[in-house]
């Protein structure tokens, strides 16, 4: 558990503290020293009397009592020294940078074990083993390099591999972001990426603490940890952005179902970062241009201006933004006419607003002004501006300083000119603002956030879903892929609409249905999991004769027992699927269904239990969102029906984890509802 003595140690010992810079010992011992730490320092080292200016102990038994131990000694030798820290200098924090400990094998394994038993039981807090260190705003106790700039208001930062955060820092530091405290958490022998996010919620104070946490993780140890205080800071006023690596399976893994096809772990990271409230990025650029959006102030619609001076990346963003969908609207009438009079000829103001190379200082002034205070319909503004080569930034660059703190709407600088203008732009840093000099890298990070639900409910919708009845059904239920009937049942209980079906394994029996159900059937066998790759679907079905034929037919296919007959429906066919992941839950997964599941491959996931809020983002997140809706003169389908079958089924899932597999596909669509025609569902306990 983090404490004190870790973030604001009064005292700290460097074991294995060393004048060689190029060891963790030594470079350690250098950050803590040029962060200008206030604390009493102590070095062991049993081979020098001095280190780089401090008294060394030659033995760990002669030091004072100290609050934090940082080890870069061999993992070996770190047993012997967290027992006499702990039993006899009243040591409560620990970070071990050594390696060699569970990433090295069983042995490294056993002595990772006991070392942390030895802190848990002191209630001592551990950092590590296998890690760069911490760095907070008392000391610098990393040993790596760049050391970032520190601010109090910094971005909050947690990394599961060191060499990650360093890369990080590299990319941070060009566009101007500070950082307020780095944890690097290496093996996570106790303390893990899910822990420093308790600790961060637990003391979360606004208007003090850090607003902005940054996350690389690649192994995600308590998803349910993780959603519980992600989801509490945002609500508190956080923003939290994270990179999660690691998510894609060497080879792929045989599956029965489309959902068992689809849904991996990735969608479960996907699914639960979502329902947190956290944007998911996808690399180091991304997430650091995030963050840099972060500290401006809030974007409150997707439509954004468009100010430049070049033609070129304004398309680019433009495409960018556009991609992710996001506005850049228009500009007619009136305020183009205004805009155009204040520019030069040759200007463009329809947006993007192109000013054109030759654009002054006083007319960049004037634009920004106008689009900030006369255009109730743009949200955001965007300024890219270079040095051309004839003259210096720095008036620009104060310009814009000026018009960030000023404007009532988000003013996001463009400032590609890092090496022609290098002295400007630090210049402009300086002053506490964020460059971002890639305008493709800003546009995709603006839609990331814009598209990033807020932290859903933790109410569990029940409304007409008879749990009891579930349990009773997956009670008696055997393990595999259920019959029909139960399929049926489970639906039901929890108010799913399902077509009028009946299973039959006679000519009689079939005829005699028919003549209740009516004309046009659907036939489908009962056995194959996926009817169509042994032709075991035949729909649209007009008269008795087609119907025997195709009977007859069926049953003579391998493993079919028996054949399903089904009201024809007609609509918009749909996909929800299901699969448990361990550890996170059921991952539920929507779009277009039939054939398209698989073929286009477009769907949305979500972490049961859903709200509605979370199903409609799913369906409106899909590339054939516009289909759902209705386009080109067809009719769309009922929205709030398959948001409700979606919340319905999670509901159902979060009562029967028994289930591992489930796919409706189809339902069929229509305005007036929408029905589950095929589903298959695979229990196992």
């Amino acid at each position: 558990m983090i404490n004190e003595k870790l973030i604001n140690p009064a005292s700290i010992v460097v074991v294995g503290g060393s004048d060689d810079l190029f060891k963790p010992g030594g470079k350690v011992l250098k950050n803590i020293i040029d962060g200008r730490y206030s604390g009493n320092l102590y070095v062991v080292n049993p081979k020098q009397d001095k280190i780089q200016g401090i008294k060394s102990y030659r033995d760990l038994n002669e030091i004072p009592d100290t609050d934090l131990a940082i080890l870069a000694i061999s993992a070996p030798l770190c047993l012997s020294a967290v027992k006499t820290l702990v039993s006899d200098k009243k040591t409560k924090a620990f970070i071990i940078i050594s390696a060699g400990f569970s990433e090295a094998g069983s042995e490294g394994q056993k002595l990772e074990h006991e070392v942390s038993e030895i802190i848990d039981k002191s209630g001592g807090c551990l950092i590590g083993p296998n890690c760069i260190g911490v760095i907070t705003q008392s000391y610098q106790g990393v040993f790596t390099s760049p050391v970032p700039k520190l601010n109090a208001r910094g971005c909050d930062f947690v990394s599961g591999s060191g060499a990650t955060a360093v890369f990080i820092f590299e990319s941070a530091m060009p566009k101007g972001l500070n950082f307020s405290s780095v944890y690097s958490v290496g093996n996570s022998a106790q303390t893990g990426v899910e822990e420093v996010l308790e600790y961060w919620d637990n003391t979360y104070e606004p208007g003090e603490s850090s607003p902005i946490k940054l996350i690389y993780v690649e192994s995600i140890r308590n998803p349910d940890k993780l959603l519980h205080h992600a989801s509490s800071l945002i609500r508190k006023g956080c923003r939290i952005a994270a990179i999660k690596a690691g998510t894609t399976e060497a080879g792929s893994r045989a599956a029965s179902s489309h959902t068992g096809a689809m849904a991996s772990s990735d969608s479960a990271v996907e699914a639960l970062f979502r329902k947190a409230g956290i944007v998911r990025c996808s690399g180091r650029e991304e997430l650091t241009t995030v963050a840099s959006v972060f500290f401006h102030k809030p974007l409150k619609g997707k439509n954004i201006a468009i100010i430049t001076h070049a033609g070129g990346p304004a398309v680019m963003l433009t495409d960018a933004l556009s991609a992710g969908g996001m506005n850049i609207p228009k500009i007619t009438g009136e305020p183009y006419d205004d805009l155009l009079a204040m520019m030069n000829p040759g200007a463009s103001a329809i947006n993007p607003i192109d000013m054109i190379a030759t654009a002054t200082y006083e007319q960049l002034d004037r634009v920004i002004e106008y689009v900030d205070k006369e255009l109730p319909l743009i949200d955001g503004m965007s300024v890219i501006f270079g040095s051309n080569g004839l003259n210096n930034m720095t008036d620009i660059y104060d310009l814009l300083h000026k018009k960030i703190k000023e404007c009532n709407k988000p003013l996001y600088p463009i400032l590609p000119s890092i090496t022609s203008s290098s002295k400007e732009l630090e210049y402009f840093l300086n002053k506490g603002h964020i460059n971002f000099p890639d305008e493709v890298v800003l546009g995709r990070a603006l839609t990331k956030i814009f598209n990033t639900p807020l932290p859903a409910d933790e109410k569990i919708f029940l409304e007409n879903i008879d749990v009891n009845l579930v349990r009773q059904i997956i009670d008696q239920s055997s393990d595999g892929y259920q019959e029909p009937v139960i399929i049926q049942q489970l639906l039901k209980a929890a108010n799913i609409p399902v077509v009028k079906e009946k299973v039959v394994t006679s000519k009689e029996e079939l005829l005699a249905e028919a003549g209740r159900t009516g004309y046009p059937i659907a036939l489908k066998v009962v056995g194959p999991v996926h009817k169509s790759d042994v032709g075991g679907v035949t729909l649209n079905i007009k008269s008795a004769k087609h119907l025997e034929a195709e009977f007859t037919r069926m049953m003579q296919i391998k493993d079919v027992n028996a054949v399903l007959m089904q009201q024809m429906l007609s609509g918009t066919e749909l996909f929800i699927g299901a699969k448990y992941e361990p550890r996170f839950g059921h991952i539920i997964l929507c779009g277009l269904g039939g054939i398209f599941v698989e073929a286009l491959g477009d769907v949305s996931s979500g972490l049961a239990p859903l709200t509605f809020s979370e199903a409609e983002s799913m369906i409106r997140s899909l590339k054939s969102y516009s289909i759902i809706r209705g386009t080109r003169g067809k009719p769309g389908i009922n929205e709030p029906k398959f948001a409700e079958i979606i919340v319905r089924l999670s509901s159902l899932l979060r009562y029967a984890t028994e289930i591992k597999e489930m796919d409706l596909n189809p339902l069929i669509g229509s305005q007036d509802g929408i029905t589950v025609v095929d589903a298959r569902i695979r229990i196992e306990r």
